[in-house]
């Protein structure tokens, strides 16, 4: 068996731009939280250059395949992409169900192009708990695009606007989805629309219905929810942001064939330059940020009840609740007092 390598090593490895380090380091951030923090810490500083692009929508819109659609595009003007897909754990391994990519296989021996699955792992909103640490990786590592496809979670999918600058919604004609849009959030937190398999009958009144809610909703939706201004974060709405500066496109693509995938390339490319322009960006930066400090802390504070708050002391709680010698608010606050330092 080969011997680990130090984490030391690795990190410097990965700030090179090594595949394999690369790898490896994200399979210990997935694993391990002592190690998650040490290689976090070590390469933060080099980070911050990328362009985060949240790939969401609902089951059976293509989105995989308009994902590796997106990173051809991407390839032949010669920028280099990351790619995490975030899939369903598995109930047995807990390993990511969908995790083979059959649909992005040909780009394995690309060295501009890195791909990996990860498992959801319990994780609310679609994304896993350890994907924000992965993308600081691929970050680091200098990958010029990360792309980010959830995984179909329905309404929980608009955790993504916490985590990317710009944020693609798949819809496809046929399946209701634009009814869907408005029950998920999907409308208040795209900046582009991709109406995949646009070849199908129905695509051009998936786009004009769309297109409608945008005209009618979209200049509120983007003025108080857009990318979580009242998701849990409770950052207040920017300035930059709520203006009228971006009007959201709507797009249609044939991924299968390539059709449109370009254009969706230009209007991300588009995006990317009005979030430096508007100010936008440091925005969503730094919404982000609040984003994953709130995750480690809550993160923290469970694994501090796990070590602190024992089965029988919880029972022993319970019981007291059930007794009515004690309430839920006061045990709870009895429970906090325990894990102070």
């Amino acid at each position: 068996m080969p011997k680990p390598v130090p984490t030391q090593q690795l990190i410097s490895d990965l700030l090179e731009g090594d595949r394999l380090a690369l790898a490896r380091a994200i399979s210990r951030v997935e694993d391990d939280a002592a190690e998650a923090a040490r290689i976090v810490r070590a390469v933060f500083a080099h980070t911050g250059r990328a362009h985060l692009i949240g790939v969401t929508g609902a089951p059976g819109t293509g989105k995989s395949t308009l994902v590796s659609a997106l990173v051809e595009s991407y390839r032949a003007s010669g920028v280099t992409v990351g790619v995490l897909a975030v899939d369903p754990t598995s109930p047995f391994s807990g390993g990511a169900l969908l995790g083979d990519r059959v649909r992005m296989t040909g780009h394995s021996g690309d060295a501009g192009v890195f791909i990996r699955s990860m498992a959801t792992r319990r994780g609310t909103g679609g994304l896993a708990k350890a994907s924000a640490d992965a993308m600081l990786l691929l970050d680091a590592a200098g990958f010029d695009r990360i792309l980010v496809e959830t995984v179909g979670a329905g309404q929980a999918e608009i955790e993504i606007a916490s985590v990317a600058d710009t944020v693609v919604v798949v819809e496809a004609p046929g399946l209701g989805d634009e009814v869907q849009a408005i029950k998920a959030g999907l409308l208040e937190i795209a900046d582009v629309f991709a109406v995949n398999k646009a070849d199908r009958k129905g695509a051009a009144r998936t786009v004009a219905a769309l297109e409608m809610m945008l005209e009618t909703g979209g200049a509120a939706a983007q003025t108080i929810f857009h990318h979580g201004q009242r998701m849990e974060t409770g950052a207040a709405t920017s300035e930059t942001e709520a203006g009228d500066g971006w009007s959201i496109p709507v797009l249609e693509t044939v991924a299968v064939s390539g059709g449109g995938v370009d254009e969706l390339r230009d209007a991300l490319e588009r995006h990317r330059a009005w979030l430096g322009e508007s100010g936008a960006r440091t925005a969503r930066e730094g919404r982000r940020l609040d984003h994953m400090l709130q995750t480690l802390v809550q993160a923290e504070f469970l694994a501090r009840m796990e070590r602190t708050l024992s089965p029988a002391l919880r029972r022993d709680l319970v019981e007291r609740m059930q007794r009515r010698e004690t309430d839920p608010y006061s045990a709870a606050a009895d429970s906090m007092k325990k894990l102070s330092p």
